[in-house]
Order: C-alpha cells, then sequence, then structure tokens
C-alpha cells in the first residue's frame, strides 16, 4: 500500500479490548526500558496481557538500529551507545523528547509492517496537526517531517526540512515494541554527536524550536486522542514498570 494513502483506522475487528495507557514519570534507563517491553510483549504475545503504549523519557543516550553505519556515530564517547534489535540507524533520545513505545498485537489487527508504519506516521501528523504543525510522510524516508521555509534551501535547491519524529519498529510473533519518539523540548545540541537515521542534509526540530510553547503534559494528551483515531480506545494504566533515575549525561 501506498503510505500516504492511510485514511482509516488500523484498528480492525472487535476482539481487541482497550489497549493500555502508561507514563512513566521521571528518566527511564534504556537497559530497564528494554527489559520491561521485553517482558510485556512475551505476556502480550501468550494472551497473557492486554496490548500496551508506554510513555517514557530517557536520560540522554544513543541508540543503533539494525541497520546503523559506524560511520554515523560522530561522537561515540557523548552518550552512552546501545546496540537495539528495532529497524533504522542512530538515533538520539533524551530529557525532553517523548519516547513511545507501541506493543501491539498484530495478528488481531493487520500483519502488514508497512501499514503499521504508516499508521505510526498517521498518528504523529495527527498529534501535530491539532497544534497546527503541518507534519508530512516521505517515500524515502521513515519518519515525519516539518518544512522549514524560513531556512536557506539545500545546495541542490531542495526546500529546507527538518525531522520532528523518528520511527523504528520490532516484531516478535507480530506483536510490536519499540515505536517512535516525538521531539517535545529536548537539547537539539545532542543530536549532533550522529547523523540521525542516516539522513545527512537535513536538521531536526522540535515543537519548542517550532515556536510553541507545549508541556510534555499536552502533547501527551494530543497523542492519546490521535492514538485512539487511529488504533482504537486506550485505558489508564498506572502500573509502575521500570525503576526511574537520573543518569548522570555527558556533554
Amino acid at each position: 500500500m501506498q503510505r500516504d494513502a492511510l485514511d482509516s483506522r488500523f484498528f480492525a475487528g472487535d476482539d481487541c479490548p482497550p489497549v493500555r495507557w502508561r507514563i512513566a514519570e521521571g528518566l527511564v534507563p534504556y537497559e530497564a526500558a528494554v527489559e520491561t517491553m521485553e517482558r510485556e510483549v512475551a505476556a502480550i504475545a501468550a494472551g497473557e496481557a492486554d496490548e500496551l503504549v508506554w510513555l517514557v523519557e530517557h536520560p540522554p543516550l544513543y541508540t543503533a538500529g539494525t541497520s546503523a553505519d559506524a560511520a554515523d556515530l560522530v561522537m561515540p564517547d557523548r552518550f552512552p551507545v546501545y546496540a537495539t534489535g528495532r529497524g533504522g540507524e542512530y538515533t538520539y533520545h533524551g530529557p525532553g523528547q517523548r519516547v513511545v513505545y507501541v506493543m501491539l498485537d498484530l495478528k488481531r489487527r493487520r500483519q502488514d509492517v508497512r501499514a503499521f508504519v504508516a499508521a505510526l506516521e498517521d498518528l504523529v501528523i495527527r498529534t501535530l496537526s491539532s497544534m497546527n504543525v503541518t507534519g508530512e510522510r516521505r517515500e524515502d524516508r521513515v519518519g515525519v517531517w516539518v518544512r522549514r521555509p524560513e531556512k536557506a534551501p539545500l545546495h541542490d535547491g531542495t526546500p529546507a526540512e527538518d525531522k520532528i519524529a523518528a520511527i523504528g519498529i520490532r516484531l516478535r510473533r507480530w506483536v510490536s515494541f519499540h515505536g517512535l519518539s516525538l521531539n517535545v523540548d529536548p537539547d537539539l545540541d545532542h543530536f549532533g554527536g550522529i547523523v540521525p537515521c542516516g539522513i545527512r542534509g537535513h536538521g531536526v526540530t522540535s515543537l519548542v524550536d517550532l515556536g510553541l510553547p507545549v508541556m510534555m503534559e499536552d502533547a501527551d494528551m494530543r497523542l492519546r486522542d490521535a492514538f485512539e483515531a487511529v488504533f482504537g480506545p486506550t485505558v489508564t494504566d498506572t502500573t509502575v514498570s521500570a525503576p526511574a533515575g537520573d543518569a548522570p549525561a555527558r556533554s
């Protein structure tokens, strides 16, 4: 299917109970997040738990997806670097960025990876639209992009645009994990230690960088509304599933 043609819910059928919606407090260490996802995905795949969306913030770190090129790790000693099983290349996570871990059972929805990625992009685009920001897909670049007409065009005359959200997923027994990250108000200088997602020539932006004084709580509410529009209903989950704490940051 065309990734720009998604115009209906990815949610399919009436056999999916409301998705648990969980928001972590504080900064969640990356290893703890992976352990939690592994445990939750196993339970969902076994039919022992309902689907889950888990919103977290991490201390500053870089992650390397399965397609990561070592040459794109520009400053290997700046922050901790974690190899991860998700698709994609290098990404940055840190305070002020909302990471959304999406654990859905695609056997009960649609067993179509491209459609799932398109649905995640649609989720971000709807979230941005609710704040009068136009997010766009690019057929040759996964993620969500914002045009920056106030910036000088690229050397080939291509209009400038910045990435505001990254997407990287993994499937196990058709249950997804990892997900997306939306830049609310991270330190954009921290992206300078990598070539984000292996894409050169384009910048990175955030809601605050675009002039929107958005708090994380407001972004979370808009993300939830957009998620329900694409995937179906949610129910608040107050489970505390991973320790949170500040890790030392290198700059």
